[in-house]
């Protein structure tokens, strides 16, 4: 059987990452390829519960350390509950963020060196990670705007400041560009159907051909 491929969405609030999921999935499905759209934290019973105490209270609840180490045990979970069972059955995992999102959120914004995180990661992650990464980026205030749309209540994240936020945004960049060889800038501020067609054409140029 087949191993499936591992793709991650990153970027900062409201860049427009569940929507990309879903077109990135039913283009791949379109191929017979099967498909499996999680997200982090999350993806599993486990995962989901810390999610809660991550992202509600108020927003000094957690230091980022704090964060960072919630946040790992969250993805081991799902990592060996959900992804990498997927990935042996031949199925395509997308995943709305991962470790990109720690090092932008809990690093360059919140604080943590990143050889804290990057220590943190070899412990409990041994290497595993995408085989290719979009990061969707939008100005922030428009993001935010997007959030506040969908009427929903504000997360944790999305109350810090707005310093906070354009923090995210550089170091989002940042990240692809110290890794172009996993990473893919899409421009989050075009209509969405441009954003998926412009994904899955790169998807394709990047991890070969489809079933």
């Amino acid at each position: 059987m087949t191993q499936g491929r591992f793709i991650t969405l990153e970027g900062g609030e409201g860049a427009g990452k569940t929507t990309l999921a879903k077109a990135l999935s039913e283009s791949l499905e379109s191929q017979g390829v099967r498909t499996l759209i999680t997200r982090e934290p999350g993806g599993t019973p486990n995962a989901e519960a810390l999610r809660n105490l991550l992202v509600e209270g108020d927003t000094e609840r957690w230091s980022a350390l704090s964060e960072t180490l919630l946040l790992y045990a969250a993805r081991v979970d799902h990592v060996e509950r959900l992804i990498r069972p997927s990935l042996d059955q031949g199925i395509w995992v997308i995943c709305d963020r991962f470790s990109d999102s720690t090092r932008a959120y809990q690093g360059a914004a919140g604080g943590m060196s990143t050889a804290q995180i990057d220590e943190i990661d070899r412990a409990s992650m041994h290497g595993f990670g995408p085989d290719l990464t979009f990061v969707v980026d939008l100005d922030p205030e428009t993001g935010l705007e997007r959030t506040r749309l969908r009427g929903e209540g504000a997360t944790r994240f999305e109350r810090k400041p707005a310093a906070f936020h354009h923090a995210l945004r550089v170091a989002f960049l940042d990240i692809a560009r110290a890794a172009p060889e996993r990473c893919v800038v899409l421009d989050g501020a075009m209509p969405a159907d441009q954003v998926a067609t412009s994904a899955f054409e790169i998807l394709t140029q990047r991890l070969g051909a489809l079933k």
